[in-house]
């Protein structure tokens, strides 16, 4: 069994267009389990019922932004280890600095094509 057909994946934005694409696109890449939710607190309760081994997530979404999202992540026993990939139209480098800080495992600026969506994935998570 490959790394794609094992990994989970769930993939947090409150824009329905980018859940598709991103979605799309990793599923494109033969990953069979891809998930959505339109928020960070959306998110959080699916990780706490189905884990995963992969979070890819929006920074500007209202309520929790993708960072906050991160931290509280982070300072949760059962989710600390899962990987994470902050996606965002400004590669500011105060929000990549406080991302790393928080322990994101890798940054996608927006806008992103296919590959660069799935080396991001790979420096995370192994090749696919």
């Amino acid at each position: 069994m490959s790394n794609k057909d094992s990994l989970r994946v769930l993939v947090v934005d409150d824009m329905s267009t980018s859940r598709g694409i991103l979605q799309n696109t990793l599923e494109s890449f033969g990953i069979r389990n891809v998930f959505t939710e339109a928020d960070a607190n959306a998110g959080l309760n699916f990780m706490l019922r189905t884990p995963v081994h992969l979070v890819i997530s929006d920074y500007n979404m209202p309520g929790k932004n993708g960072l906050e999202f991160l931290k509280t992540i982070r300072t949760n026993k059962q989710t600390a280890r899962v990987g994470f990939i902050l996606v965002s139209g400004s590669s500011s480098p105060d929000i990549i600095r406080v991302g790393r800080s928080y322990g994101m495992n890798n940054f996608l600026p927006k806008p992103f094509n296919a590959d660069s969506l799935r080396k991001t994935v790979e420096a995370v998570v192994g090749k696919l």
